[in-house]
């Protein structure tokens, strides 16, 4: 998926380059028509040269150079931003957390997946009640104990996933926050027009210590701040406990049709479903 930072800085720079190419087609044809007409007079004055007759419609101004310049103009004159869109960069860069996270869940499933036998162990285990049960159990783990023996590997992969799923995640949703504040975005549009610079040019990133999202300068060491915690003026208090964290993910479809809320043959093998 094309970012929206590149297709917004595209649409930019055509707007401007469209405008200086069809600017620029007139100027060609102004100028030769200017030559050409030069050359007319020192020939009619001096009686010593003639053309072709035909050389003045190459300097024409056409009814396609009017429309594509008029057109490039409107153009411009609308949409244009000079200063480029910080939105549109908070947008982007909440798209790209975005799909980051979607790979970290991606990989965070399929390992799951991998380890989701140990919830099988676990039921088996923990129901079976008698010495006889006990056995099978036993029984079981011993023919599949190759199958449901956890690696290394598998326990990295599940870590490091996960903490690529709530890191990505809190990206995206601290960009957006800001994105859909129409103060928080035109202090920093304002902070990007006061320093001279472009929305592209600045660099703007989530510090999770800080709890902020903040905007740096090329070559300056200062920065703009929008906190996430109520600490100023645009009203983003975003942070919530582990208990709210875990009540709305446990009200999710994700966790729903999971191994955990399911059971692991109902989740597996569609049998024992309540």
């Amino acid at each position: 998926m094309a970012s929206l930072l590149v297709i917004g800085s595209v649409a930019q720079a055509s707007n401007l380059d469209t405008l200086i190419q069809t600017s620029g087609d007139i100027v060609n044809q102004i100028d030769r028509g200017v030559i050409l007409s030069g050359a007319a007079m020192e020939y009619a004055v001096h009686g010593d040269a003639l053309s072709s007759g035909n050389l003045s419609s190459t300097a024409h101004i056409s009814t396609q150079h009017l429309e594509a310049y008029n057109t490039a103009l409107e153009e411009f004159a609308n949409n244009y931003q000079p200063y480029g869109s910080v939105k549109s960069v908070l947008e982007a860069q909440a798209e790209q957390s975005l799909d980051l996270m979607d790979q970290a869940l991606e990989v965070f499933t399929q390992v799951t997946v991998e380890l989701i036998t140990v919830q099988d162990v676990n039921t088996r285990a923990s129901e079976a009640s008698t010495p006889n049960e006990e056995a099978e159990v036993q029984e079981f783990v011993v023919q599949n104990q190759e199958m449901l023996t956890i690696s290394e590997e598998q326990i990295t992969t599940f870590n490091e996933s996960l903490d690529d799923v709530e890191t990505y995640a809190n990206q995206a949703s601290a960009y957006l926050s800001v994105a859909n504040s129409e103060d928080a975005v035109g202090y920093l549009q304002q902070s990007v027009e006061d320093s001279n610079n472009t929305a592209s040019d600045v660099n703007i990133f989530y510090d999770a210590n800080s709890q902020a999202v903040m905007m740096g300068y090329p070559m300056q060491r200062n920065l703009t701040v929008i906190s996430l915690m109520g600490g100023d003026n645009y009203g983003l208090d975003l942070y919530v406990s582990e208990a709210d964290v875990l009540l709305a993910g446990s009200e999710t479809e994700f966790y729903l049709t999971g191994p955990t809320a399911l059971g692991y043959n109902c989740f597996m093998y569609e049998t024992d479903c309540e």
